[in-house]
Formats: structure tokens, sequence, C-alpha cells
């Protein structure tokens, strides 16, 4: 076991296990199903384009802040600005920046652990029955029932967090690296498995034609403000989890050359995702349609009809599973440690405590979708007002505070010693983005957001 960064803050034994943790909490369901629809609605190759410039223009420099702010804090996303903000002499106040991250990352897993249940129960579906038979009707009668079966949906969300709670349970090094250390890996194996059987099973050539064709034509400034948006949600910035895990990562390990593999690392599965998904819908003549509809309602009648359909259902849908508990682990993690940091519980304790608030609250989710779902807030159900507050608000507020924060109150020295760089071109053009790019940006996303 290697040595502690600090006497209470734990620390990752490789580069590969931070890695592998990072993309595992940046690769998530969303990022997973939406990204692909997104791509082929909007220009194919050339969405692709831009968003990799916004990935690497916007998500990157914001990245780069939360890994920095982490690393030099060495404790949860509060008390890291705390400490960034004392050692640059400024106001304590930016902790509540961090609090605004917990805030996120707790109601995100509120509604998120519910769809990860649908998840976890879909891969039992597809094990018990591969969901032989199964036509439009029958699939969307499968998914409706599933909605309106509260103690169902109850037992799949609480089986989720029971697996994500083990791993988080045992701690750092113990649980999430060697969990991630052999879910990813894994997640990667069943993705290229799937793309190699579709490249063999049809429709393989519509969904490169789909997702690659370049039509600049579609690139319009509501494309564009598409594309910045994908690009800060899907790298999972402002959530907490990335300036946790920065705060276990060795002064060794280099923060720019981290970012750049996680970024390329989420864009390559997302695309991926896109080929594992796609040619069984155009083979089947199915809508690509976007949304949850589009895994539990449209890919199951594929599966259905496609040789080999069982086997590949189940491949999918734990490939699903491994995306939806490496996001959880991300998104449980900073909360635990919170706890044990500020509270001094033990870290046994504090996974129950964490889980035990998310597992209540879970069950007013799950009634969202049934018996309260006339309840709400300006025209939302509860997930919607919980899923707009979280992602609408609290996620673009919070990365823009990060990167003023990191672009204008953080001293330059402190900087460029955190990030190990010299005062080159490289670090020119971060301190540039972060300062003068990213503040607008984010802004404009979140002014659009909120529909002003």
């Amino acid at each position: 076991m290697s040595e502690s960064l600090t006497t209470s803050t734990p620390a990752w034994t490789s580069r590969f296990a931070f890695l592998m943790a990072s993309i595992g909490f940046a690769v998530g369901l969303g990022n997973i199903w939406r990204f692909p629809y997104v791509t082929g609605e909007n220009g194919g190759g050339a969405f692709v384009m831009v968003y990799l410039l916004c990935a690497f223009a916007i998500g990157a420099p914001i990245l780069m802040a939360e890994l920095m702010i982490g690393r030099r804090g060495q404790m949860t996303p509060p008390g890291s600005l705390r400490k960034v903000a004392l050692e640059n002499g400024q106001s304590t106040h930016w902790q509540f920046v961090g609090f605004m991250n917990l805030l996120a990352a707790f109601l995100i897993m509120v509604t998120y652990c519910v769809v990860a249940g649908w998840v976890l129960n879909y891969l039992f579906k597809a094990v018990v029955t591969g969901f032989t038979g199964v036509d439009g009707s029958t699939a969307l009668n499968t998914f409706e029932l599933l909605l309106g079966d509260v103690s169902g949906m109850l037992f799949w969300t609480l089986l989720g967090l029971v697996i994500t709670g083990s791993i988080i349970y045992a701690g750092v090094q113990h649980g999430i690296e060697r969990a991630v250390t052999v879910l990813m890996p894994l997640l990667f194996s069943l993705m290229i498995f799937l793309v190699i059987y579709n490249v063999f099973a049809g429709g393989f050539n519509e969904a490169l034609s789909y997702l690659f064709t370049v039509d600049f034509s579609k690139i319009s400034p509501s494309v564009m403000l598409a594309a910045i948006g994908q690009a800060f949600f899907s790298i999972g910035v402002a959530m907490a989890g990335m300036m946790t895990f920065g705060a276990y990562l060795q002064k060794s390990v280099s923060i720019p050359r981290s970012v750049i593999v996680i970024i390329c690392a989420d864009t390559f599965v997302a695309l991926l995702a896109g080929l594992v998904i796609f040619p069984a819908v155009f083979d089947n003549g199915l809508d690509p349609a976007g949304g949850p509809g589009l895994i539990f309602q449209t890919l199951p009648v594929a599966f259905a009809g496609m040789p080999g359909g069982h086997f590949v259902s189940v491949v999918f849908f734990l490939l699903l599973s491994v995306a939806a508990i490496t996001s959880m682990v991300g998104l449980i993690e900073p909360l635990t440690h919170w706890l044990e940091e500020n509270r001094e519980y033990s870290r046994h304790r504090s996974t129950l405590t964490v889980l035990g608030s998310i597992a209540f609250l879970s069950i007013f989710s799950v009634l969202g979708y049934n018996y309260l779902s006339d309840y709400g807030l300006a025209g939302k159900d509860i997930n919607g007002v919980l899923d707009y507050f979280s992602n609408q608000i609290l996620l673009p507020v919070g990365g823009l505070l990060i990167a003023i924060f990191a672009g204008w109150f953080v001293d330059r020295n402190t900087t460029l010693d955190e990030l190990n760089m010299h005062d080159g071109l490289v670090f020119k053009l971060w301190h540039f983005l972060i300062r003068l790019v990213v503040p607008p940006a984010v802004f404009i996303v979140f002014v659009l957001g909120v529909g002003w």
C-alpha cells in the first residue's frame, strides 16, 4: 500500500487506477445513449469535431482546475477550496462552491440510482429471457409495468446502491481501485466485442454513416451550444467527483496529460456506444430516437430479432450496468469522504449514512414515476425538478465559479507549481481559456438552460 498524501487522505496507488476511476465516473448512462444520438442528429462527423473543440477548450480547462484544486487541498471540494483560498489570501467563502458540488452529486444520485435500477432489472430480464419474442407493443408494456411497480423499482434501486456501497465501503485502494481496474477494462472489452459483432450482424455501415458523415450545413448556433453543453456535462465537472479524485492524486502524476487521456477516452467510449447501439437499430428498421426509450423499448425488439440476440442482450446490459456503477462510485465517494473529513465518521459509518439518505429519498423519485407523477413544480414532475435544479442550475454555476476561482483568484505561481508546468505556451493557453473563454461560454449555456 502506498503512503497517504496526508494523515487523513488516501492516495491512488497508480496513475492507471486514477484514470480508470475518472473515466468510469465520466462515462455514464446518459453519455452512452445521448452522445451518439446527438451526434447523428447534428451533423455527424462535423458535430464530433465541434464537440472535441468544446471539450478541449471548455471541459479540459475546468477539469484541470478541479484536479489542481483537489490535489492542492487534499480534501473534499469544500475543504480544498477553503484551503487553496486561504493559501492565496482569498475569502473562505469559496468553500461554498464545494458544497454546491456536493449538493449536485447528492441530488443527481437520488434520481440516477433509480435509472441504474432499471438497467439492473433489464440485465436480469436479458439473462432470463433474452427478450425472445418481444415486439414493439410488448417492449412498451414491459417498461410501463416497470414504472408502475413501486416495490420492484425499489428493490433494483437498492441493489444498485448496495453494489456501489460495497465498493465505497472497502475504501479507496481496496474498494474503488480494485473495482475500477477490473470494471473499466471489462467495459472496454464488452464494447469492442459488440462493435465487432455488429460488423457482421448488419446495420454497421448505416451506423457509420449516421455518426460520421460530415455535414457542416447542420452546424448552427444551437448545435454549437449543444456541443458546449454535451462537453461540459459529459466530462463530469462540478459534480465533486473529479475534485475528490484529484485529492487522492500523487504529485508526480501530470494533470494536463491525465485530462487529455480522460477526455479522449470519454469521447471514444461515447462513439463506440453509437457503433454498439445503432447497427441493431438500423438493421431492424427501428427509430434511432434518443432518451430512455431507445434503451428500454427499442433495443429489446432488436435483440429479439437478431442472431444470438439472447447473448448480445446480456452483454449489452452488463455493459450499461458497469457504466452505471462506476458513475455512482464517483458521485457517492465525495459525500462519504466529506463525512469522514468533517464529522470524523469511520469509512463504514459514512458509507452507510450516505447510502441510507440516498435510498430514503430515492423512494420519492420512484413514486414520481407513478403515484406522485402529477405532483411537481413549474410543469415538471418530481424527477424533472431534481434534474433541472442539479443539471441546469448547480452544475453550470458550479463550473463557472470554479473557472473564475482558478483563473482569477489563484496565484499564477501556485497554479504552475501544482500543475507541474513551465510558464510556456501550453500553460498560457490554459490560463487564457480558464479566464476569458470558459466563463462566458458556461454562462451562455446556463442562461439558455434556465430559459432566460
